[in-house]
């Protein structure tokens, strides 16, 4: 990456929750630059992250660089190995295959049980969600993701099946981090969101699963693809 990728002062300020703008830290741009290069590939799984190797091609100290592996490790994508130091998270083909089978299986129903009872309240929300995700980058777009589909959910009220699924997105969402960087795939995610909720405020319960069905598929698809082409890429090849 050239130097000029980061630039050595004045970092760029960015939104708060407020009208206030707040200036991003070095280790924050670090973290950011990293993150882009694991999720396009150019950093394939298995590679190892050499902090000073990384420190002199951005132009920043060892500091900032070792603050920005320790977020990655904590989002899932990188893995801090004692004594032999980091390394980009490998992918698993079988762990997205049984995540999103579980999902199929689960979903579908939870949403056609919370269509008949789902609040106009809890759907303004969900459509207000749809609309963070429009601009929100591969860091928060699981987590709004997550918000959007346990806000559909909720009303089902079927509590321990809605702790499994939430468990299910939190192991999922270091793939969706690799999907969301695709403004097609990002495009067809906004518009079925949308169709969710306009099923579900007409009540329409098994349309909804239907939709529902086909959402969890087609993102199954595109993330098995992506996984597969980043493997490909990987120092170690995933066993078959």
């Amino acid at each position: 990456m050239p130097r000029n990728d980061l630039p050595p002062s004045s970092p760029p300020a960015r939104p708060s929750s407020g009208n206030r703008l707040v200036r991003r830290t070095t280790s924050e741009l670090v973290a950011e630059a990293l993150r882009d290069r694991i999720l396009s590939g150019a950093i394939p799984p298995g590679s190892p992250l050499r902090q000073e190797l990384l420190a002199d091609e951005l132009g920043v100290s060892r500091i900032p660089v070792r603050e920005a592996i320790r977020q990655l490790s904590a989002e899932g994508l990188v893995d801090a190995i004692p004594h032999r130091g980091a390394f980009v998270s490998m992918l698993s083909r079988a762990e997205v295959e049984e995540l999103f089978d579980i999902r199929l299986r689960l979903e579908p129903w939870l949403i056609h049980e919370a269509a008949a009872r789902i609040s106009e309240e809890e759907l303004a929300r969900a459509e207000q969600c749809v609309a963070r995700m429009d601009t929100a980058g591969p860091d928060q777009w699981g987590q709004l993701n997550w918000q959007l589909h346990e806000g559909l959910y909720r009303a089902a009220q079927r509590p321990a099946a809605l702790a499994i699924v939430r468990g299910l997105h939190e192991k999922s969402e270091r793939y969706f981090r690799f999907q969301v960087v695709n403004a097609p795939i990002r495009q067809q995610a906004h518009q079925e969101h949308l169709a969710l909720v306009s099923l579900c405020r007409e009540r329409r319960a098994d349309e909804a699963r239907s939709v529902l069905e086909r959402h969890i598929g087609d993102a199954a698809g595109q993330i098995l693809a992506i996984v597969e082409r980043l493997l490909d890429q990987a120092p170690g090849r995933e066993p078959a």
